[in-house]
Order: C-alpha cells, then structure tokens, then sequence
C-alpha cells in the first residue's frame, strides 16, 4: 500500500474547504427572492394605517409596479440587500414625495410581501414583511356522489340487484 505525502493530504483538505466557502457564499449572494409590494390598508395593534392614492415603484431604476388600493406588485432581487425607490402621491392630484427604502431580506423566505402603508409608517419589521403563501388549488366536485366497497374504491355505477 502507497503512503500519500503530507502535503498531498493538505492541498486536498484546502480544496476542499476552499469549494464549501465558495458554495456557502454562492448560497448568499446568489439566492434570489420575488418581492411582493402590497398596497393594502393594515390594522396593526388597534390602529388603522391607510394607503395612499397612488405609490410608483422603482428597483434599479426601473419601474415595476404603479400600485393603487389593494394592489399588488412584484420584483426579483438576487442577493439579501433590496433596494426601492417610492414616489408617493397621498391625495388624488396631490403632489409626489420621493422615499427610498433599503432592506436585508431574509434567507429563509422565498416569496416576501412587504405591506407598503406599514413599511411607510415606520413599523416594526413583522408589521410590513409576511412570507407569501399560494393557496392549495381547490379539487372541483362532480356532484357524482359514488359508492364505497369494503376496500374505499369509489364507483359511480349502480350495483345491479341479484
């Protein structure tokens, strides 16, 4: 049996931390999330925090959303920081106020809702940031109500009188 030199057994241990830091930091920089702007009304302890007439949103200088009442935006960011530009028009015919807003988003979240009236007002992060959860597609009934034999298979067809 061939003995393996020192440094041989250390160039490999080096590679291979040096490959689990590049995949954990990959898993950092690169983990992408989708962005949900709400433009809902929140009851947040009591007190009732409106939404304004009218928020345009910029990301990258971009424009992806023009959110009225109880609308809804999207944006993908790639990493944990997230960058916005808000231009905020309280009144109908009012005049625009400009406000940009930065966030860490967190690692564990996929889909992130941040409710801008909340985010706006200065609550606390579980005020505005909520975690997107789709809705299980409901099964359709047939109105065919089948019959049961003694191993649970459903049949729709009548059992014929012997």
């Amino acid at each position: 049996m061939k003995k393996i030199p020192m440094r041989t057994v250390l160039f490999r241990v080096g590679a291979v931390l040096l490959l689990a830091v590049i995949a954990y930091s990959m898993t950092i920089i690169g983990r992408g999330h989708t962005v949900y702007m709400d433009s809902k009304r929140l009851d947040y302890n009591g007190q009732i925090y409106e939404t304004p007439y009218k928020v345009v949103v910029y990301v990258n200088d971009e424009q992806v959303a023009k959110l009225y009442d109880k609308e809804r935006g999207m944006s993908i960011c790639t990493g944990q920081k997230f960058a916005m530009t808000l231009e905020i028009t309280q009144k109908k015919g009012g005049t625009e106020e400009t406000q940009e807003v930065s966030l860490t988003l967190p690692r564990n979240m996929d889909g992130i809702i941040l409710n801008l009236p909340a985010l706006l007002a200065g609550l606390p992060e579980d005020a505005y940031l909520s975690e997107f959860v789709s809705a299980p597609e409901e099964e359709e009934e047939t109105g065919d109500e089948g019959m049961t034999d003694e191993f649970g298979l459903t049949t729709t067809e009548e059992l014929s009188a012997e």
